[in-house]
């Protein structure tokens, strides 16, 4: 995973790790490396939703100018 990666595959990674984790597919080591695997994926989304969030507003903003 990195910079690279797209929304869609971020999100379907996460989805498989939490449903994975709901079906207890995971031992307590694994569960830990996934957790962290997580934590990345949701920070590359949000990232990714902020940065579009602001392309959309320069967007808007500059129309109205």
């Amino acid at each position: 995973m990195n910079e690279n990666t797209k929304y869609e595959e971020a999100l379907a990674q996460l989805e498989t790790i939490v449903r994975k984790m709901e079906a207890n597919e995971y031992d307590i080591d694994e569960l830990a490396t996934q957790l962290k695997t997580a934590q990345q994926l949701i920070k590359l989304c949000k990232d990714k939703l902020t940065k579009t969030e602001e392309e959309i507003q320069k967007m808007y903003g500059s129309e109205n100018e």
